[in-house]
């Protein structure tokens, strides 16, 4: 992401945080001065200008999702359909809603996540299983429905 704001970042100027598109409102609001607003539904992101301000600083410890319970495209394999996400640090865990499998990857080593650590990591995979079942629960997020049974799917990590 480029950002060009002179009044707060100076050229060529680089932070490693992680954000997300959602960031994107609460920053705006900070940056224009607005404080005291009031959304119609609740405000997911956060603002990121503390790290405009100070590119230095690092959060590794906040977990962003991606939750897609539907299918966008007409083929299995390819597009979005009935997977989630979780990003915390390095670490991204991609979960199959359809099967209850994940792949696990290093976004450090490997941003093109070509190699899945879920079984070579098996503590950061089941960490982050659980953190997500754990937020998408939290969210009450929508799950598919198996068309066998009748029933949700079981959330990540349950």
């Amino acid at each position: 992401m480029i950002v060009k704001y002179p009044a707060l970042v100076k050229p060529a100027t680089v932070t490693h945080q992680y954000v997300i598109i959602e960031d994107f409102f609460p920053t705006i609001l900070e940056l224009a001065g607005i404080k005291d607003y009031k959304t119609v539904q609740k405000v997911d992101g956060i603002s990121f200008v503390p790290f405009l301000k100070n590119p230095s600083l690092k959060n590794d410890t906040r977990a962003l999702i991606w939750h897609y319970p539907n299918k966008w495209q007409n083929t299995l394999e390819y597009g979005i359909n009935y997977f989630s996400a979780i990003r915390q640090g390095d670490w991204k865990l991609v979960y199959n809603l359809r099967n209850n499998t994940a792949q696990l990857y290093n976004l450090k080593d490997d941003i093109g996540e070509h190699k899945d650590l879920f079984n070579t990591a098996p503590a950061k995979a089941k960490e982050l299983t659980e953190l997500l079942g754990t937020r998408l629960k939290e969210m009450n997020a929508s799950m598919p429905v198996n068309r066998e049974t009748g029933e949700h799917v079981a959330w990540p990590g349950k």
